[in-house]
């Protein structure tokens, strides 16, 4: 099996408009991200933001969960935000695994698509280690998806009026109970 790890970019993603920008931390996001990684075993959990009062925001959260009050008082909390790194960018990510492959989510298909059955396939075969990468906002930046070897096929909703607007820590959880979840 190979190993997994997710990557939540704060830059670049984009706005309404398909503008590049960059989206303030949420700490809902990091908590259950790293609850929802910890579950199927997916480590580390990047969180990758440029600017240097959000990155020490994200490892304020973490220490308090990790080794503060907050780990004390509920201490299974600490296991899932301890595999919390926190990154400047995409490409510092990147470099922290050894030559992984990586695979985007979105609801726009920009990349090759890769359906949950042969994900994972791929994933009980040998090969690099992959690391599944959501975005913010409204979404990747084309020059994140660009970089990846697969898009996962998007989580479609089956309401007919065509609403389709998960959180991504829900997109989250979905995506790795439909890849990790025991058969």
């Amino acid at each position: 099996m190979r190993s997994v790890a997710v990557a939540l970019l704060h830059h670049p993603v984009l706005d309404r408009g398909r503008g590049v920008v960059t989206t303030a931390v949420t700490n809902l996001d990091l908590h259950d991200i790293a609850r929802s990684a910890h579950t199927f075993d997916v480590s580390p959990f990047f969180v990758v933001h440029p600017i240097a009062a959000q990155r020490e925001l994200v490892e304020r959260v973490r220490a308090h969960w990790v080794e503060g009050s907050g780990g004390r008082r509920i201490p299974d909390r600490a296991p899932a935000l301890r595999a919390i790194r926190v990154v400047a960018s995409f490409e510092d990510a990147l470099a922290e695994l050894p030559s992984p492959e990586v695979w985007v989510t979105s609801a726009d298909e920009r990349a090759a698509l890769l359906d949950y059955d042969a994900a994972r396939a791929r994933l009980e075969g040998d090969g690099p280690p992959v690391l599944i990468v959501f975005g913010t906002g409204w979404g990747l930046a084309d020059s994140v998806c660009e970089k990846a070897a697969y898009q996962l096929e998007p989580i479609r909703s089956p309401r007919s009026d065509g609403y389709n607007h998960l959180s991504v820590r829900a997109a989250a959880a979905i995506t790795f109970d439909r890849l990790l979840r025991p058969r």
